[in-house]
């Protein structure tokens, strides 16, 4: 079980990074908040899931999955939430017209 739960901390932080990398790399808020919405609560599940794989079968990793069900809740609510909030506030998604693109 330590095996498994080192590949699902290790893939869960691979996710996290990429999430961070794409932060750092993408052009504008639209392409920034996919990344991190997306990387972010695959990361964390799997992070928080791996810990509970090695705490094994005990209260404190029923704790760890019931949030780990929390953030896969409520991060896809809060991404969708800022994005809405930007296009209501007429944030416009860069394109290749716009200069400096």
């Amino acid at each position: 079980m330590t095996v498994v739960a080192g590949l699902m901390l290790v893939v869960g932080f691979g996710f996290v990074l990429a999430g961070v990398i794409g932060i750092l790399r993408l052009p504008d808020f639209y392409c920034r908040l996919h990344a991190m919405g997306k990387c972010d609560t695959l990361g964390v599940a799997l992070m928080l899931g791996g810990v509970a794989v090695l705490e094994g079968l005990s209260l404190t990793s029923l704790k760890l999955l019931l949030v780990v069900v929390f953030v896969s809740l409520a991060n896809p609510t809060a991404t969708h939430a800022l994005g809405r909030a930007a296009v209501r506030s007429g944030l416009r998604a860069r394109t290749t017209e716009d200069p400096g693109a």
